[in-house]
């Protein structure tokens, strides 16, 4: 296949790192590989998918794609997520243990549907407290800096900017920190490095995806990063010394933002020029923390994930 060619059929793929191994998804279906952490074999499980943003053309518009893609990352994640635990093997003493009463009624009470419950209620919760750590805790922090210096109403959304990035940051160092999340940070690391040789047209072997670099444009943290930074631009504008206002408005806010920094990321992933190069640099200087240089066995099953969506996306 061409370079460009390849390029092109890579912007439509975006990939996740999860447990013990990588998914990757194209338009229309997705492939995630794991390696089972007692007989180290790689289970391949693929699935066609749908985005919301398929069931209406509003949907599809600017920066309302956006809200849609980001609701459907949290979703898929979080049901890939559930997969992968229980194809590493990791899960498996959870399985062993009898089921208790409250969990008996659950499977009685929503019989199939359980799972798919369970996964739209950690999704709610994982929105709430994001908006309320990320959002709500940055206004209540930044008001003390307001009475202590007598800030300025439109200087308020840089101070509360500043202290959002900064929580962001810290919560990254200290997660961080943990074995089981370096390892993740490794696959992750072997997800970026294997689209990256796709796009330059090398053949997808261990020893090519080795040589190329583990930082992507596209990726998720830049997203994050470019987050904090419309927020922070968004609600300079949004002048208020009422702090009850300004948790409301941030609420509120959150889908425009999510929706402005899609389409940031978006026109990034397409060109290449000095503005996309600035806007980009603090996602990539932070993908130096949440990717890590992957092992060779991290490698073959991004590799293994990638072929197998593929082979869909090219049929």
């Amino acid at each position: 296949m061409a370079q460009k060619d390849c390029k092109l059929l890579a912007k439509s793929i975006g990939g996740q790192a999860v447990i013990e191994g990588v998914m990757m998804r194209g338009k229309s279906s997705y492939c995630m590989a794991v390696r089972n952490v007692a007989t180290k074999k790689i289970a391949i499980e693929k699935k066609q998918v749908k985005s919301i943003a398929e069931k209406s053309s509003f949907l599809k518009l600017p920066f309302i794609r956006g809200i849609a893609s980001f609701v459907d990352s949290l979703v898929l994640g979080m049901k890939i997520i559930m997969s992968s635990a229980s194809l590493s093997g990791l899960d498996e003493d959870t399985e062993e243990k009898e089921p208790s009463k409250l969990d008996l009624w659950l499977e009685k009470k929503f019989g199939d549907k359980l799972t798919d419950y369970i996964i739209y209620f950690g999704v709610f919760v994982s929105i709430i407290l994001s908006v309320a750590i990320f959002m709500v805790l940055p206004v209540w922090i930044s008001s003390f800096f307001t009475k202590a210096f007598s800030i300025d109403t439109w200087q308020i959304g840089i101070v509360e900017g500043i202290v959002r990035i900064l929580i962001f940051l810290f919560y990254i160092f200290l997660v961080s920190k943990t074995k089981d999340v370096q390892r993740l940070f490794k696959y992750h690391g072997a997800e970026h490095k294997t689209i990256n040789c796709f796009e330059s047209g090398d053949e997808l072997t261990v020893e090519n995806v080795k040589k190329h670099t583990r930082l992507h444009k596209r990726c998720g943290t830049s997203f994050l990063i470019i987050v904090m930074i419309v927020s922070m631009v968004v609600f300079m504008f949004l002048r208020t010394d009422s702090v009850l206002w300004r948790v409301l408005s941030r609420i509120i806010l959150v889908p425009l933002i999510a929706g402005i920094s899609y389409e940031i990321i978006k026109f990034a992933g397409k060109c290449d020029n000095i503005f996309v190069k600035i806007i980009s640099a603090p996602g990539m200087a932070l993908q130096k923390v949440t990717t890590k240089e992957p092992e060779d066995d991290m490698i073959e099953t991004a590799i293994l994930a990638l072929q197998g969506v593929l082979d869909d996306e090219q049929d």
